[in-house]
């Protein structure tokens, strides 16, 4: 039985998507939280993975309050840059694959087609530049077998997300702005995480970008959840302008996922789909 080590994997939102699909293919998964393990205490993290016979660390771990890393540029620091590098050499030391997950904001959203792999990061944030600085860290160690994954824009079960609560808004409001000039690719964790474990099947390495097929504004992305859902709800689509916020966001970061394609054979759904299924069927969460 394979055995992996998932940082987040108790309380996160993607680490919960990845714990449930990697139990539910014959994972022996240690899914773990705050409480568990300290991830700052390298021999700590590479006596764990020792312990538990693991061949696959996968970290779901990072700081992403976006506007508030502008303020705390050291704190997003050591959980974006910081901690993948002691990750990756606890990795090394333990001879363990990592799977490290980065994001759509080390771009500066100013292209007006799919970013891909090859497209060259200039993010315009402090959460972004130091989630760059991470992926960096990490490629610098030259370590085998490792997989960047950046995605964005996660909703899913489990935990608190842009969808539900919109949704939550939507029960006693009967109108809600959304910006509507913020354009990328939203992303079902369960199907991130499901299409991660094609990729290592595949045994994948370098950066991947993987979200859901298609495209949609934060506006677009409410007004489905609204109207699937049946929320008796207005969104009204306003521009970033009327919304001001600390961090600036890439307005366009839709991701090509083709290289995931290339090496699995595999089209993600569109995010619609998959929006659909997570307000009609509520998956299970961890216990």
């Amino acid at each position: 039985m394979k055995s992996a080590v998932i940082l987040g994997g108790k309380t996160g939102l993607l680490g919960q998507a990845l714990s449930l699909a990697m139990t539910r293919n014959g994972w022996n998964v240690h899914a773990l939280g705050r409480e568990d393990l300290d991830i700052f205490d390298r021999p700590a993290v590479e006596a764990f993975l020792r312990r538990t016979g693991a061949e696959v660390l996968f970290n779901t771990v990072a700081y992403t309050k976006v506007d508030q890393a502008e303020d705390e540029p050291a704190e997003a620091a050591r959980l974006n840059r910081q901690l993948p590098l002691l990750l990756g050499q606890a990795a090394r030391t333990a001879g363990v694959t990592l799977v490290h997950y980065s994001t759509d904001f080390v771009f500066n959203g100013k292209k007006a087609a799919p970013y891909t792999t090859e497209d060259q990061p200039d993010p315009r944030s402090v959460y972004g530049r130091t989630k760059l600085q991470g992926e960096r860290e990490l490629q610098a160690l030259d370590l085998p077998g490792l997989l960047i994954i950046r995605t964005s824009w996660l909703f899913g079960p489990c935990r608190t997300n842009f969808v539900t609560r919109i949704l939550e808004l939507a029960e006693n409001r009967p109108e809600l702005s959304v910006v509507d000039d913020q354009v990328g690719s939203p992303s079902y964790t369960p199907d991130l995480a499901a299409n991660t474990l094609a990729l290592l099947d595949k045994g994948a390495t370098g950066i991947f970008h993987l979200a859901n097929s298609g495209q949609a504004s934060w506006c677009e992305l409410a007004a489905e959840a609204v109207r699937v859902a049946d929320r008796h709800c207005r969104i009204k689509p306003i521009h970033s302008c009327e919304y001001p916020q600390k961090a600036c966001r890439p307005p366009y970061s839709v991701l090509d996922l083709s290289r995931f394609t290339a090496v699995t054979g595999i089209t993600p759904r569109p995010w619609l789909q998959a929006l659909r299924e997570f307000l009609f069927s509520r998956e299970d969460c961890l216990s």
